[in-house]
């Protein structure tokens, strides 16, 4: 597998953000060497959630109407019930995420994350799994659900839920890396 070292991958969340879903993708890119950008409509700061409780303030990267999705090698959804939610109504949100299913490049989603990728028609014909109170937004959007920890197919890996991070973050490094492999023998 080639290194993901240097590369630039988006992290697209805003206020509402289940915070351990970003921050622990976050950690596990940068522990691999990656460039990560936190993308949010809004600059400043975001509300991260810890369930139902606020969390901490979490920095931005770049504003999204700065941000140009082919700037990036892979994009991360993390879940929240809010964040997701706010994300899948604005157009700008939709066109980012829509570049990266268009293109084939990877995208890691968790939790309430896919609710983004139906607006963005990113999970027809796609095995994955989510949330559970996704499971019928999904279905019905044209996804295979299954109840499983993680599940990868193609350019996509998805995931559940918080206790799920340590098996999604290591399927985001295998798929990043391996989509870095297919770039370079193209």
């Amino acid at each position: 597998m080639a290194s993901i070292s240097g590369r630039k991958f988006a992290v697209l969340a805003t206020d509402g953000v289940e915070q351990v879903e970003l921050t622990e993708p976050v950690r596990a890119l940068k522990q691999a060497h990656a460039h990560v950008v936190v993308v949010s409509p809004q600059g400043g700061e975001i509300q991260g959630m810890n369930h139902a409780e606020k969390g901490d303030r979490l920095p931005v990267d770049q504003a999204l109407d700065q941000a140009s999705p082919a700037a990036f090698d892979g994009l991360v959804l993390p879940g929240g019930v809010a964040n997701p939610d706010y994300l899948r109504v604005n157009p700008q949100a939709v066109a980012f995420v829509q570049h990266f299913v268009q293109s084939g490049k990877p995208i890691a989603a968790i939790c309430h994350g896919p609710w983004t990728l139906i607006e963005a028609d990113g999970v027809r014909g796609r095995r994955m799994t989510s949330w559970p109170s996704l499971r019928t937004d999904l279905t019905n959007a044209g996804a295979q659900w299954d109840d499983k920890p993680v599940i990868v197919d193609g350019p996509l890996v998805t995931s559940r839920k918080p206790d799920d991070l340590p098996d999604f973050c290591r399927e985001m490094i295998k798929l990043f890396e391996g989509s870095v492999d297919k770039r370079q023998a193209a």
